[in-house]
């Protein structure tokens, strides 16, 4: 291998306090890596600020390149979920800007490698803090050869554990929970219930405890109590995962096969995904939930005793087929049996085994529902098909998959695995297997699509003797989609719609930015060889940037030139993950954004790329990457800014942080191409209600907020009152243009306050109560006419305040802003307002109103005009106060 191929792997890890980073040399021949450095440091919940400098640093310290990274390694956990999402986000974007593979290790193993290579050997078991007093335990044996691991990651208290290995001498594996388990459906397949609760391979069992059992782990520095009489507590230096111990997990892999650390298209970053081993909070709540027989979940919406909480559970929404998908719940056993009864023959199971697969822990069940796509589920919506699997040793074992046959063609089945995939993935699944009728071709065929290969034969295995093929593949996976915001397609002259568009109208200073085609070739090389060129090739206007949304449940990315021409503009929604509780959960929001974040950076150069006439466009060829850093879900903001600061530091590119909300102040000028302050702007959305004053781009003033709910969350409250399902706002306007607005007399909270603040908690109470009121007295509600009247009170006060912002400040221009500012009513009065203070009246295209990347790229350019170049040591944050200059 000559010099100047890549030849590194840059391994880190994030899961806990520590952050671990090693830097090793790949021998092809001998599928071995050499440690040419490593460095462990405490990290003390800062790993997002560190990471990336240390890297830095070390690589600098070793005298390695970046562009002599052949791999990136990660851990992937189990451990803090923020850390490890951290660790996976920022591998993303260095993996990404390099075009290098992105491999991911477990930390568990990393630390048992570490232990190896410090000459221990023998039994060993990792325990890693869970936090909850929960641990993760895995067992090892560590012998000349390597380090083997024996049982599969799960989640367990830690007191619970150590009664455990106490009781056993080890941690008891066998799968069977009761003597009861399961077999796997596909249309007519069956199998005998009896069988349920065997595994299709019984693990070893171990006898009594070891005396000399070895034990490490971060989990000892919280319960080292509950495990010095079960082995031999290792020292504190070898508790934790090591840059070494990270490179010899890879390496153990890459000789097994595993995996290949200079084959980038098999290890892709995007398919690189987190070990969890359990779901989020909301998620699991949810299961219980489902698992009992409740009328309000049931979402019977003329209930006098319905609450919020409990229509927002039942509801979900169908997609473009009409069919919407759900987890099961115990109201529709008897529906699930009837199906099962008519596609499953004599094997099929009865109400009693399906409803005592729910609110198991190791359990996962969805169903799929005929529903009216305009509106949330209904109780009544007939069942079309449902999916069942147990999560026993890392494997998802599929054990029913049904599909009414008048709703097949309609990729249900599909769906429906995806589903159970997802869940059980975030419980530990690695694979997944199946057993399938021998003459059953179409459901072969259909997960030998999804990568299940066959493994063998139960001969007459269900109960008309007919043989069983035993399948295992991957887990099926759901992909969010990157699709156009729209932003682009719908601007105005000035901002050219892709792709192929050449039509650039630059604001500001002419000379602002210099008319040629990409060069700065000491950096990239020739024009042509950077982007591809093609002899129809679109002048390119410098800088060309890349940026980031991910502030809550919009995964976005835009690519913007230096003639304020959004090349791109995509986003991927979450918002069928949260619709079913009424709202965002942050935890799932975090989860989905480091599942979408390469596909929707990827898009937006391949979109930005066919709009500049070129085949392809690389993160080497951008001159700034920007994000989000604030305000929002800190945890979903975690991911963006860790990922762009991995694509900058990999790309070699500035690093550049944009506050949310004045993105959402330069929405603007996507709509209107000479848009500019002095200006009074409205930004409603649902984490935010305020009035501020433009003086200047950069130069804003506060001049009132909410002192309690957002206009954006009242509307989603009132929608969980109502039973209409989230998002609120467009259900509750579509709702609201059938009614009345002076129907109830809904308050008008501090409208004669005499100041510019809003407060929306007390009308979303009374909204509340009149509903409720009007359930107890047994009346049909009018939702039309209490949309209207709930809308007509917020407008009212936030026009009010509006007109008086104007002429305190004398703006010439209003302007709106926020995912509230799409509102129909609003924007219509907000036009009447306007009219008559006789103002200029500036909206953003509807597209550009919520949650958005165009909106962040163009603020970004202004600050790479600035040279606001922000460090990769720059941390998410929560809250961002909009009047201090960052």
């Amino acid at each position: 291998m000559d010099d100047a191929t890549p030849s590194y792997v840059l391994a880190f890890d994030t899961a806990n306090e520590v952050i671990a980073i090693g830097l090793g040399r790949l021998d092809a021949a001998a599928r071995s890596i050499e440690l040419v450095a490593s460095v462990e440091v405490e990290a003390r919940r800062a790993s997002n600020t560190q990471l990336v400098p240390r890297i830095d640093e070390l690589c600098a310290r070793a005298g390695v390149a970046r562009e002599k990274i052949a791999c990136v390694c990660v851990g992937r956990g189990p451990g803090s979920f923020t850390g490890v999402r951290i660790a996976l986000a920022t591998a993303k974007g260095i993996a990404s800007a390099l075009e290098v593979g992105l491999v991911g290790v477990s930390s568990l193993d990393a630390v048992a490698w570490g232990a190896w290579k410090a000459a221990e050997r023998g039994e060993l078991l990792v325990v890693a803090d869970a936090m909850r007093r929960e641990v993760y335990p895995v067992e090892y044996r560590l012998d000349d050869s390597g380090a083997a691991r024996l049982t599969a990651d799960r989640v367990i208290k830690a007191e619970a554990f150590a009664e455990e290995l106490g009781a056993t001498g080890s941690s008891d594996r066998s799968m069977a929970d009761d003597g009861d388990a399961g077999d796997s459906r596909h249309g007519g397949n069956a199998g005998d219930p009896s069988r349920r609760g065997r595994p299709w391979s019984a693990l070893p069992t171990e006898a009594d405890v070891h005396p000399d059992r070895l034990i490490t782990g971060d989990g000892l520095r919280k319960y080292a109590e509950f495990f010095e009489s079960a082995g031999a507590l290792l020292p504190e230096a070898l508790w934790t995962p090591t840059g070494a111990g990270l490179l010899l997990a890879l390496q153990a892999a890459w000789q097994a096969g595993e995996c290949d650390p200079f084959d980038a298209a098999w290890h892709d970053p995007a398919f690189a995904l987190p070990v969890y081993t359990r779901l989020s909070d909301a998620e699991e709540n949810e299961r219980v939930r489902l698992a009992r027989i409740d009328d309000g979940l049931a979402g019977k919406r003329g209930s006098r005793h319905v609450t919020m909480n409990d229509t927002a559970i039942a509801n979900a929404r169908a997609n473009g087929e009409g069919i919407a998908y759900k987890p099961l719940d115990a109201r529709h056993v008897a529906d699930v049996a009837a199906l099962e009864a008519a596609v499953m023959g004599t094997d099929a199971w009865n109400e009693v085994l399906v409803a005592d697969e729910l609110g198991r822990a190791d359990r996962v069940w969805w169903a799929a529902y005929a529903a009216d796509p305009k509106m949330p589920l209904s109780a009544e919506a007939p069942l079309v098909g449902y999916a069942g699997g147990w999560v026993v040793d890392g494997d998802l074992q599929i054990l029913k998959v049904g599909v009414d046959p008048a709703w097949r063609r309609h990729g249900i089945a599909r769906v429906l695995l995806a589903r159970v995939a997802d869940d059980a993935r975030n419980l530990g699944a690695r694979t997944s297997s199946l057993e399938v009728r021998a003459g059953n071709a179409g459901a072969q065929a259909l997960y030998a699509a999804l990568g299940y290969e066959m493994l063998g034969r139960r001969p007459r295995y269900y109960s008309d003797g007919e043989d069983a093929l035993i399948m295992q593949g991957p887990l099926p996976t759901i992909a969010l989609a990157a699709v156009p915001n729209g932003a682009v397609a719908d601007a105005q002259p000035g901002h050219a719609s892709y792709p192929g568009a050449t039509e650039v109208a630059p604001y500001g200073e002419s000379d602002a930015v210099e008319e040629t085609a990409i060069a700065d070739e000491s950096r990239r090389g020739s024009a042509c060889a950077a982007l591809g060129c093609e002899s129809d090739g679109v002048t390119v206007r410098r800088p060309l940037i890349l940026a980031i949304e991910s502030s809550c449940d919009e995964t976005a990315a835009a690519i913007i030139d230096g003639g304020e021409v959004l090349r791109s503009d995509v986003v991927a929604t979450q918002v069928d993950f949260h619709a079913r509780f009424g709202g965002v959960v942050p935890e799932i929001a975090s989860r989905k954004h480091i599942e979408a974040i390469c596909g929707v950076c990827d898009e937006a150069l391949d979109v930005a790329a066919a709009s500049l006439g070129r085949s392809r466009l690389r993160w080497r060829d951008l001159d700034a990457a920007a994000v989000t850093y604030a305000p929002g879900l800190v945890g979903a903001l975690v991911v963006g800014v860790a990922f762009a600061k991995g694509a900058a530091w990999g790309a070699d590119i500035p690093f550049i942080v944009v506050n949310h909300l004045e993105g959402h102040l330069y929405a603007n000028k996507i709509g209107l191409e000479d848009f500019a302050p002095p200006a009074v702007v409205s930004l409603v959305s649902g984490g935010n209600t305020l009035l501020v004053h433009m003086a200047d781009w950069g130069d804003y003033r506060v001049l009132g907020a909410t002192i309690d709910d957002a206009v954006g969350e009242a509307f989603d409250k009132v929608a969980k009152a109502l039973g209409l399902g989230y998002p609120g706002g467009p259900v509750v306007s579509k709702f609201a243009a059938e009614g009345d607005p002076d129907a109830i007399p809904f308050p008008r909270a501090m409208l004669h306050s005499g100041d510019l603040r809003f407060s929306l908690s007390g009308l979303k109470t009374a909204v509340v109560t009149y509903i409720n009121n009007e359930r107890a007295a047994g009346r049909e509600l009018n939702v039309p006419d209490i949309c209207a009247s709930f809308t007509a009170a917020v407008v009212d006060v936030q026009v009010a305040k509006a007109r008086t912002a104007l002429r305190e400040t004398g703006a010439p221009t209003f302007c709106l802003g926020g995912g509230v500012a799409a509102n129909p009513t609003l924007r219509a009065a907000y036009e009447q307002m306007c009219a008559e203070e006789g103002v200029r009246l500036v909206m953003p295209p509807l597209a550009s109103c919520g949650d958005n990347a165009g909106m962040i790229a163009e603020v970004a350019l202004d600050r790479y005009r600035a040279g606001a170049f922000s460090p990769l040591s720059t941390d998410a944050l929560a809250h961002g106060d909009l009047e201090v200059p960052y």
